[in-house]
């Protein structure tokens, strides 16, 4: 199953309260940057995060699912209504994920 367009931009406008937020779509589903860094992304219409301790702190009891077959876990946000949570969760993971990439050129 693929992600809908409806549920990504739902997402989007609630996570309105961040400043560069952006997206990038894959393979039917589509990958969450905040400030460059890949936070999660939205799989078969879920809101899925890295599981980095912040998260794991914010959302103890967060199911842990897999985006797509042969992936690495990550946890479910089920509380995707609340805007302030959303913008304070992404803003209490950002130190802990990884810097983007180089890119090759």
């Amino acid at each position: 199953m693929t992600s809908s367009k409806e549920y990504l931009e739902y997402i989007l406008e609630q996570l309105s309260l961040l400043d560069d937020i952006t997206y990038r779509a894959m393979m039917g589903e589509y990958i969450i940057y905040y400030r460059q860094k890949i936070v999660g992304g939205i799989y078969d219409d879920r809101f899925l995060v890295k599981p980095v301790k912040a998260a794991m702190e914010m959302m103890p009891d967060a199911d842990m699912e897999l985006p797509y077959e042969g992936a690495k876990e990550m946890l479910l946000v089920d509380n995707v209504e609340n805007k302030e949570f959303l913008r304070d969760l992404l803003e209490a993971m950002y130190d802990e994920l990884p810097n983007p990439k180089k890119r090759r050129k």
